[in-house]
């Protein structure tokens, strides 16, 4: 395959930042996307130019850290998909692919394509604790959970903290993440304690990161590669609500 990219180059935070266009030949169908770019920084670097910067890690869809815009979609048009998970057979020859980094305030670029998103993890360390005693692994089944509540729980759990939904929302607002870290917990026993507490303090953390609020769009759902429903959103605000009802 040989394709046109224009990739966003950005020096550092203070860079206004640019498009280039690189070409790329004899690509491989089979690859995946970030193997193309891999592909494309061997020869810039053998040309004595600066490689593009992307974030990565265990590139199998797990870590959340691939995160891209490709043509104008967080991670790509391919639903339910890491950026590492898409492969250049979902793409036709001589296409021309347009490659951008999440765009939000809360999220600043740091070089090309990675972007600082440490708004997460000051959300997540607001949440604070759970009350569950060390010790060895209680029984099976001693502390009973609803079958509904346990799948809704592991659904929420599987967010991997890419920023899609970010990327995606008009307002940009991380709502759907901040709800599937929540929900997680506030499904389950364990989490019952600081339910209330928690979910006030997360949804302020995030109020105070700059991000915007949700207005139910649904564009975070659509992009998020794990499929987190729009609910979860519904049940941080109910949360929130009681919270500040007290």
């Amino acid at each position: 395959m040989n394709l046109t990219l224009k990739v966003w180059r950005q020096s550092g935070p203070q860079d206004k930042g640019r498009m280039v266009t690189y070409r790329v030949e004899d690509i491989s169908p089979d690859m995946s996307f970030l193997e193309m770019l891999d592909v494309l920084n061997e020869r810039l670097i053998l040309e004595g130019d600066d490689p593009i910067a992307f974030d990565h890690d265990c590139r199998e869809g797990i870590c959340g850290m691939c995160g891209m815009v490709i043509n104008g979609v967080a991670h790509g048009e391919q639903r339910a998909t890491t950026t590492c998970q898409l492969h250049m057979r979902h793409f036709e020859d001589g296409a021309e692919i347009t490659i951008e980094p999440w765009r939000a305030a809360p999220f600043p670029v740091v070089k090309d394509l990675v972007v600082d998103r440490s708004a997460f993890d000051r959300i997540i360390q607001a949440g604070g604790f759970v009350s569950v005693p060390a010790g060895s692994a209680p029984d099976a089944h001693s502390v009973p959970v609803r079958k509904d509540d346990a799948d809704a729980a592991f659904d929420a759990a599987t967010c991997i903290g890419c920023g899609a939904c970010v990327a995606a929302c008009p307002n940009g607002s991380a709502s759907l993440f901040t709800a599937a870290k929540i929900t997680h917990l506030s499904l389950l026993p364990q989490g019952q304690p600081e339910r209330l507490s928690r979910a006030k303090a997360m949804v302020d953390q995030m109020d105070s990161e700059g991000f915007g609020g949700c207005t139910n769009t649904g564009e975070c759902t659509a992009v998020c590669p794990k499929g987190i429903p729009l609910d979860t959103i519904a049940r941080m605000n109910a949360d929130y609500l009681k919270a500040n009802s007290k």
